[in-house]
């Protein structure tokens, strides 16, 4: 077996379980925002159930539109509130306590390997990256998940990503799956288990696997998901909640699809508007002016994402016609942030530092474009309208890029600016 298939067989009590088998399985982690949680809510309200099936197993995070941007969204994130104090959840984060949720679940040790989690968020498959099956379903399923702890699935097919070579320089993650998704295109995995592995995979720290497995839904996968080993266990051993299991795939297990890279000719890659898959080289986009750089999310608002465009920046100034937006994913990588000087390096080149939240990414609030105007992000997503206007564009890129493109005020590399 996968090692997809290994998790999802041990949460159903089975020995095993194959590709489009229907399953009802056990889940460890439920988790919902500010935007999909109120739907939960209302639908959890009408199974008539007294309780859900574990307070400690139920993740509320206001994150999307929080701090509350208007009055829909107070009344929003006031539903999740007002729902974990009544049902006595203690997995509730309060704007103060909160981070971007894929962000914060990992740092505060709440998925671990070997879970099974289901989230009302597509990203939500960012937990393989820890050796977890991970995936987003509909509000509605997070609402019969919270009554009954199961939910239910089709064993996805596998598809194995191999990764060799050597990393060229800025070169990361999320320059590999940008890169991989350009390749196979946003349905080449389509309701299939991405896996990626090989050398490059086995020295990637965890925030840069977390930022693969984050944008496997952008090549339509069930999940993303990377056999965890010593770099996972150094992350987790010190913050994990409650135990974990390393699952690994069989060397006899079936793969619908084999894919390999040479990472040492995967250069600094861009999506370009309007799909995750349209990919160029940063190098030959520097015809493209920018209006604003956002740096931050659930796919690189990490503290070592940070670091890399204060790398950049540092010393330097945001482009007289850019503003330039950083959002540290967690209030851990907030303070960390300030301990370290990042903040600083960041304000003194003429960006904001903010708050946590998913705000400009959705389009939701702190970064929203207007007509005409072009971004280039650290998200996930470069949809018509996405981060706002319908006649806006965004382009996705590495931490590094986004930073060097803020002081060029054009698409550019980290080594035009240093």
């Amino acid at each position: 077996m996968t090692i997809t298939e290994k998790i999802l067989a041990a949460h159903c009590s089975r020995k095993e379980v194959s590709a489009g088998e229907l399953i009802n399985a056990k889940v460890d982690l439920i988790l919902a925002n500010d935007i999909t949680a109120p739907i939960s809510i209302t639908e959890f309200k009408k199974i008539g159930v007294k309780n859900v099936f574990d307070k400690d197993r139920v993740a509320f995070i206001p994150d999307h539109f929080a701090p509350q941007k208007d009055i829909k969204a107070a009344e929003q994130c006031k539903m999740l509130r007002e729902f974990s104090r009544e049902y006595g959840l203690s997995l509730y984060f309060e704007v103060g306590r909160m981070g971007v949720e894929h962000a914060l679940l990992p740092e505060q040790g709440l998925v671990v390997p070997g879970d099974l989690i289901i989230g009302a968020d597509s990203h939500t498959c960012t937990y393989g990256g820890l050796g977890a099956f991970a995936t987003g379903v509909g509000s509605t399923d997070v609402a019969s998940a919270m009554a009954t702890g199961e939910c239910w699935f089709k064993v996805p097919e596998s598809m194995k990503f191999i990764y060799y070579g050597k990393l060229n320089k800025w070169v990361g993650g999320k320059d590999l799956i940008l890169h991989t998704i350009g390749d196979i295109g946003v349905d080449g995995a389509l309701y299939r288990a991405m896996e990626f592995t090989g050398e490059v995979i086995s020295s990637l720290p965890m925030y840069a696997r977390l930022t693969m497995c984050n944008m496997a839904i952008e090549a339509g996968g069930k999940n993303g998901i990377i056999a965890p080993d010593e770099i996972t266990e150094q992350y987790v051993k010190g913050r994990a909640k409650r135990e974990y299991k390393f699952y690994s795939s069989d060397k006899d297990a079936k793969y619908v699809e084999v894919k390999e890279y040479d990472c040492s000719k995967i250069p600094l890659t861009v999506s370009c508007p309007h799909l995750p898959s349209n990919t160029k080289p940063a190098a030959e986009l520097s015809l493209i002016t920018i209006d604003q750089v956002v740096v931050g999310s659930c796919t690189n608002g990490r503290l070592e994402d940070l670091r890399e465009a204060a790398q950049v920046i540092k010393g330097k100034k945001v482009h007289p016609n850019v503003r330039m937006i950083v959002i540290p994913a967690t209030q851990q990588i907030y303070l960390d942030s300030m301990k370290e000087g990042l903040a600083e390096i960041f304000v003194n080149a003429g960006a904001v530092f903010s708050t946590p939240t998913c705000g400009p990414c959705l389009g939701g609030h702190m970064g929203i474009l207007a007509k005409g105007e072009k971004a280039i992000a650290t998200t996930n997503r470069n949809f018509v309208g996405r981060m706002g206007h319908p006649e806006s564009e965004v382009y996705l890129s590495n931490p590094a890029v986004a930073a060097a493109s803020a002081v060029m005020g054009r698409i550019a590399v980290p080594e035009e600016v240093n």
